[in-house]
């Protein structure tokens, strides 16, 4: 009997995808991934990859072609598919903005009624205006939102804004964010139900978690006085306590613990004072809480 696997959609190309092959690849999975393939299977893990069109993998997951996908969640809100978010993975964040021609006075959302707003993201944009009391008229386009004022298509924009180079070279500023997204996993509600398929997912996240996991700690050692054991515990906390083993001089111990990267510089700075010496700093390839 074949093997069941887990299908997954991702986009066949660029940054979402590149990020999304990245987190499986680390979580130990390999799979051959020639941009020209469309389909492929890992070796040593029963998942499945389909490389589609972003704006498509809702669509996939909705009708049961994919079990699961990896897309922003401005897609996902785009489709008005009724989907589960599984996880949101917090990579390829960007933000929907607002952005108008140089010589445009923007005073905020009322001053877009009866304007030409293009954009790739009618749904949502029409949402917001309704929740603002705002009526304008869309101009939906698949691509190159920006050059729509230049050409008389539009008043201003609407559009995905990750460092605003784009916009500043196409005569726009960025006047309003409206809208926050990043990439999501992404499953049909009930999916549970199906328990071979669902068990593949939960070791998948499972890997997933403890990779991310790992990205937000840092393993810390370092050599303090015997007598401030209690107090270099009280400061870096730890899974459950820190690891003290003894030195040749019994008048110092060794300190082992993980500390979340963003308290390490004050741990550090405590630690210092606390008259920590050696302190030795490393990064987590994966962690399990």
């Amino acid at each position: 009997m074949e093997e069941k696997r887990l299908r997954i959609a991702i986009q066949k190309s660029g940054r979402l995808s590149e990020k999304s092959l990245e987190i499986i690849r680390s979580c130990g999975i390999d799979f051959n991934s020639d941009s020209r393939v469309l389909r492929e299977v890992a070796s040593n893990f029963p998942l499945e990859f389909l490389f589609v069109r972003d704006d498509d993998i809702p669509t996939y997951v909705a009708d049961n072609v994919a079990d699961i996908g990896i897309v922003g969640r401005n897609e996902l809100d785009e489709s008005g598919y009724d989907l589960n978010v599984v996880r949101d993975l917090g990579f390829a964040s960007c933000r929907l903005s607002i952005a108008v021609p140089g010589e445009f006075e923007y005073t905020g959302l009322k001053c877009l009624e009866g304007k030409r707003i293009a954009t790739s993201y009618p749904r949502i944009l029409s949402s917001v205006l309704e929740r603002n009391g705002v009526s304008a008229s869309l101009v939906t386009v698949a691509g190159s939102v920006e050059i729509t004022p230049a050409v008389g298509i539009a008043d201003c924009i609407c559009d995905l804004v990750s460092t605003g180079t784009t916009l500043k070279m196409n005569g726009l500023k960025e006047v309003e964010e409206i809208y926050w997204t990043s990439a999501v996993m992404i499953s049909r509600h009930g999916f549970e139900s199906d328990g071979e398929r669902y068990g593949i997912l939960k070791r998948l996240l499972l890997r997933m978690d403890t990779v991310n996991n790992a990205k937000k700690k840092k393993y810390v050692l370092f050599n303090l006085p015997a007598d401030r054991i209690d107090e270099a515990a009280a400061i870096v906390g730890g899974m459950k306590s820190p690891t003290v083993t003894p030195l040749l001089d019994r008048s110092w111990v060794s300190v082992q613990s993980v500390v979340a990267e963003d308290r390490f510089w004050s741990v550090f700075e405590d630690l210092r004072v606390l008259g920590a010496e050696g302190i030795l700093v490393m990064p987590i390839e994966k962690m399990s809480d």
